[in-house]
Order: structure tokens, then sequence, then C-alpha cells
């Protein structure tokens, strides 16, 4: 009798299948979004934030200092996995995640609204891919983070 050598497989993850699901729906919905701001006829209502002196510097500000607070947060990210990070820095790094988001929050709204999926220059169209980008990669963060938290831990403590 010749014993044939086991095949050594990894173990299959059980929320391999619902995170595929939940990322292709982000894809989804990136599509839906792009396909509505390419489709419907931009409002040109303008994102009126006080303190700007136009929607455009709104935006550009918004953004910036929204990338400021994600730079925060990778750095802190990369800091709280490590032995003898202090406690505050958990801290630190989710309401600069928070704050990242809700400030852009404004600005995804006036470029879907107000603008459209632009493809008058290459900028543009690479400006509104991006931006239907960054959903699914909001999606995709959610379905690994809060999707993955209430799959094996319930949608409370």
């Amino acid at each position: 009798m010749t014993s044939e050598p086991v095949a050594s497989y990894p173990a299959r993850d059980q929320y391999a299948k619902p995170l595929l699901v939940a990322l292709l729906s982000g894809c989804g919905v990136a599509l839906v979004l792009g396909l509505y701001a390419k489709l419907h006829h931009p409002t040109q209502y303008a994102l009126d934030v006080g303190g700007f002196s136009s929607p455009l510097y709104a935006k550009a500000w918004l953004t910036t200092i929204a990338v400021v607070f994600a730079i925060v947060q990778l750095i802190t990210g990369a800091r709280i996995i490590r032995p003898g990070a202090p406690p505050w820095m958990a801290t630190v790094h989710r309401w600069s995640g928070r704050i990242a988001i809700l400030l852009t929050v404004p600005v995804i709204i006036h470029c879907i609204y107000a603008l459209g999926f632009g493809t008058y220059s290459a900028r543009v169209i690479a400006h509104s891919v991006l931006g239907c980008i960054f959903f699914v990669s909001l999606i995709a963060l959610w379905a690994t983070s809060a999707l993955w938290l209430f799959a094996t831990k319930g949608v409370h403590s």
C-alpha cells in the first residue's frame, strides 16, 4: 500500500465570501454613483462654506485638511500595533480617521451634484474616476473592519 502525500491547503477563511460580496457591492455603488454623476444634469449649485472665498477653495482646503488627518491616521496606525504604544494613540488614530472622512462629505456632495462626472480633460477624468474608487475604498475598509466585527462579535457588545 502506497501512501499518497496529503496536500496541505490553507484554512478556508469563513469571511472571504461575505467580504467579497461587500467589495463587489462597493464596486457596484461606485459604478452607480459614477453613472449618476455622469448622466444627471449638474445643478451647478455651489458648495458655500463660511470662511472660504469660493467653492473651489472650500473644497481644496477641506480635502487638504482631510489629507493631513489621513496622514496622522497612517502614522498612528503604524505606531499602535507596536508594543509600548501610549494609550492615547488609539484614540488619536480613531478620531483622525473620523474627522478625515467627515471633512470629505461636503466635497463629495458638491462634486457629485453640482459638477457631475467630468470628461473634458484628462485631469478631470482621472479625478472623476478616483472619486468613484474612493467610495469602493471606503466600502472595502468598512467590510474588512466593521462588517468583520459585526459578523464575528455581533452588532453590540
